[in-house]
């Protein structure tokens, strides 16, 4: 079978897609982050489906134990047979997270398309909570794996996408959120969207915060449905 060329993979919301010309890119790191229950995970599956269905292979790497069997099953229900092209892995802790990054080359072999880290920071906020004297150090290596990522895509010309969990910032106007680590993260991607939640549980507003060919953000309202994460037009 003749494989076409892979170039971006298809998030499946329109605008965010249509922005970037095709979906997430190749040959560079993106990272999703937003609060737990805003779809993730879920837009995660959606990517390696998308993938999946240009004939390349998935590398999901399931840090956090929120990958859902069920959930691809529905994503990709009218394609059954290309769960057989996403390849599940999980460590159980920071220091097997990195392991897996730095052997990603040996993984990672002809017809793969997509790395998936889901979620980056969940085993280095463990670790950071087990070993707050180790913080700095911890922080390093993070940047490191970070750096890694970069260089595979680039070299391996896949697409790394990583999710990350959230933090609460404080200033005198108002609370907002970011990424856990987000001085590494946001310096090491290339495309970054945020989810945030919504008065309605079903409706998340994605915000393409960062992009290679974008200079101001864009946001739209995005709902979580049973096949997976598309775009909501609000009347």
């Amino acid at each position: 079978m003749c494989i076409a060329m892979l170039y971006n993979i298809p998030t499946g919301c329109k605008k965010i897609d249509e922005t970037l010309e095709g979906g997430i890119p190749n040959r560079k790191v993106s990272l999703i982050y937003g609060e737990a229950e805003t779809g993730k995970t879920t837009l995660a599956i959606q990517c390696a489906v998308n993938c999946a269905r240009q004939g390349y292979k998935t590398l999901f790497v399931d840090c956090d134990g929120t990958f859902s069997g069920l959930r691809l099953s529905q994503i990709a229900s009218r394609d059954l047979d290309i769960s057989e092209l996403i390849i599940l892995m999980k460590p159980n802790n920071f220091a097997e997270q990195a392991i897996v990054i730095d052997r990603l080359t040996d993984y990672v072999t002809k017809h793969f398309g997509l790395v998936v880290i889901d979620t980056l920071t969940s085993l280095y906020g463990a670790e950071i909570a087990e070993h707050p004297e180790k913080t700095f150090e911890l922080n390093r290596e993070l940047n490191r794996q970070m750096a890694c990522l970069a260089q595979i895509a680039r070299i391996q010309r896949i697409t790394v996408l990583t999710t990350s969990q959230v933090r609460s910032v404080f200033n005198e106007v108002l609370v907002s959120t970011e990424p856990v680590a987000s001085r590494v993260l946001k310096f090491w991607a290339d495309t970054i969207i945020a989810m945030k939640p919504t008065e309605n549980t079903n409706i998340i507003k994605g915000t393409l915060e960062k992009s290679p060919k974008r200079l101001q953000p864009l946001t739209c309202h995005l709902r979580i449905e049973e096949t997976g994460i598309h775009e909501y037009l609000i009347h």
